[in-house]
């Protein structure tokens, strides 16, 4: 099967945050409260996947109150964090949301995440990942890590499920026909 055809089964993007949605660096204040920075990009994008009918999730083996305030920004409502067994979180989102390995894709970074991309139907990485892991997945981004490489994925599943076409037109109007351009 190749990946676009796996892309175009998707009907949950799950992510997981540190090392994927952020550059892996947490920055710690003073007064113990902490910062991470999202790629803007990546944020819009899981709006638009959202709207398409795509459902969005974090699925984080630490937990960040910051985490929760982006998700709470993007409208994500799968958010998983402070999780030690990912794979058995993994099984407890498919049964919520009644789907099924096929119908799901997960972008990981680390070790931590290689049972969980052993098992979904796309498996991606941002292409900083660990080695271990871009070895196993289906897809890597070209993007690094909280700079783009969730808006890579999302665009792979929305053009292969011929919805692309749809998000840029709501800005820009209708494609122009080839001879048109």
């Amino acid at each position: 099967m190749t990946v676009r055809s796996k892309a175009a089964r998707i009907k949950l993007l799950l992510f997981d945050v540190d090392g994927v949605l952020t550059d892996g660096r947490v920055v710690v204040h003073a007064d113990g409260s902490e910062g991470k920075a999202f790629a803007i990009r990546d944020g819009i994008a899981m709006i638009w996947a959202q709207r398409a009918g795509v459902r969005v999730g974090f699925l984080s083996a630490r937990a960040s109150q910051t985490t929760l305030h982006r998700a709470a920004q993007l409208g994500v409502t799968i958010v998983h964090q402070g999780v030690s067994d990912k794979l058995a979180t993994y099984d407890q989102i498919l049964a919520a949301e009644h789907l099924t390995d096929m119908d799901s894709a997960y972008m990981g970074d680390d070790i931590v995440d290689l049972a969980v991309l052993a098992r979904v139907g796309l498996s991606a990485a941002p292409a900083d990942a660990v080695k271990e892991v871009r070895a196993r997945v289906d897809w890597t981004s070209r993007a690094k890590a909280g700079r783009g490489a969730a808006r890579e994925l999302i665009e792979l599943v929305l053009r292969a499920r011929d919805q692309w076409k749809d998000i840029v037109s709501a800005y820009a109007g209708p494609f122009p026909a080839a001879g048109d351009r």
